[in-house]
């Protein structure tokens, strides 16, 4: 399993609250590989952090380039950086 991590800053709420909308009333967009998603937020600092997660490297890339193209409104806010990973260790704890 792959993730793609990215993070955003000067993330305005009522554009957060927007996005989950979106997000919770729909499916991804046409041809995108996800498997799931994670949506982060720390209001009291206008950042959040967003996990998409793929099941293969070639999905992530495709999903990542669909991302990417994506217009900025349609996003939380401020892309600040994007990490590329594979998911080495998944752990629930009771």
């Amino acid at each position: 399993m792959y993730a793609r991590v990215v993070r955003f800053t000067d993330v305005a709420p009522d554009h957060m609250d927007a996005l989950l909308a979106r997000v919770e009333s729909g499916g991804p967009p046409e041809g995108m590989p996800i498997k799931g998603i994670q949506i982060l937020v720390d209001q009291a600092q206008r950042t959040a952090v967003v996990v998409q997660l793929f099941e293969t490297a070639e999905d992530m890339r495709v999903g990542g380039e669909m991302f990417a193209a994506m217009d900025a409104s349609e996003t939380p806010g401020t892309r600040v950086s994007v990490d590329a990973c594979e998911i080495k260790l998944e752990r629930h704890l009771e």
